[in-house]
């Protein structure tokens, strides 16, 4: 199991190198799609319907990227991915951005020769359990079947939990949400563990979500970020700042339902660089002047975004906690655009 976690790392990170420097705007532009690798179905972040139409958090990222660059929100290929398989796919260059509720860690950053652009969702791990199990604390699970996805940082995070707090657990692997999902639907493990957005998710597609809780305990720091690979900064320029256009747009109050006034000129520079009416900072980027005009129609601000998919009016019901804007006690914000 070592071994193949240390080659399928390994093969990631020389794919990765070898295509360093690669043109990616070039080649998303040649054949007029956007190439994005995603869940393989997590509802509220990445998952078809029955007529194959994609939809959640990590899509609307995907479909605001391909609106920057290609002017169209629905010029974009999604490619499932699981755990173990989505790095090779960004590094080999099946995929041009990986948008698959993945954690910014150093060895990732480093090792894997990945490019992460911008935190987009600040998440921890937690657990989820049974309500009829009597568990109410991750405490509890002292000799417990756990439930875990291989080839993620959950995989330590468990082991250091429960080493630290001098309890004895059996790992019960699986390769995807849906197969860990399905186990734990049959008794295979007492409890699941990935991120709590993640387990928000899974809850809501269960038969009967109120049977099951997620316990309190938040065991470790996700920041989720889209990724890219190094060596193409221009490509990690467009989708970083993708990503701030759109947390950005939600602090400047542009929405989906103003942007095309307010894209005639405001009282606010900071807004009228953002929407293209005062200099050109899409020329920057290899990009035109509305790029971020497209970016916002194409689900609206980060806000808009976070509320559709997965806030507290969804089935997910997720509230904005850390990921409300800098002005709301939250630790969203976007750099100045200047």
């Amino acid at each position: 199991m070592k071994k193949s976690v240390f080659f399928g790392a390994l093969t990631a990170a020389t794919l990765t190198a070898g295509l360093a420097g690669a043109a990616t705007l070039d080649d998303v532009k040649s054949r007029g799609e956007l190439i994005c690798g995603v869940n393989t179905g997590l509802v509220g972040f990445a998952a078809p319907d029955a007529n194959g139409n994609w939809s959640g958090f990590d899509v609307a990222i995907c479909q605001a990227v391909a609106a920057a660059v290609l002017g169209d929100a629905s010029k974009v290929k999604y490619v499932p991915t699981t755990g173990q398989t989505r790095f090779t796919a960004l590094g080999s260059g099946e995929v041009d951005v990986l948008a698959r509720n993945t954690t910014w860690t150093f060895s990732r950053d480093t090792d894997l020769k990945l490019q992460f652009t911008a935190t987009n969702y600040y998440d921890g791990q937690g657990f989820m359990v049974r309500k009829d199990s009597g568990v109410t604390s991750a405490k509890e699970l002292d000799g417990a079947s756990v439930c875990i996805q291989t080839g993620t940082t959950t995989e330590l995070n468990l082991a250091d939990y429960f080493k630290a707090n001098n309890m004895s657990y059996q790992p019960i692997t699986v390769d995807s949400n849906a197969e860990g999902e399905q186990q734990f639907l049959a008794g295979a493990c007492d409890a699941y563990t990935t991120d709590a957005s993640g387990l928000a998710a899974t809850r809501a597609a269960f038969a009967n979500p109120s049977d099951y809780v997620i316990l309190p305990e938040i065991i470790s720091k996700e920041p989720l970020a889209p990724a890219v690979r190094q060596g193409d900064d221009q490509w990690t320029d467009i989708v970083r700042w993708t990503i701030f256009a759109l947390i950005a747009a939600e602090e400047y109050g542009v929405t989906s339902a103003n942007i095309d006034e307010l894209a005639k000129g405001t009282e606010n520079p900071e807004v009228n660089r953002l929407l293209g009416t005062e200099g050109d900072l899409g020329a920057m980027i290899g990009l035109d002047k509305t790029w971020a005009v497209n970016a916002i129609k194409a689900n609206g601000n980060y806000g808009e975004i976070f509320a559709a998919t997965i806030g507290e009016q969804t089935p997910i019901g997720l509230a904005r906690g850390l990921n409300a804007q800098w002005t709301q006690g939250g630790l969203m914000y976007a750099p100045p655009f200047r």
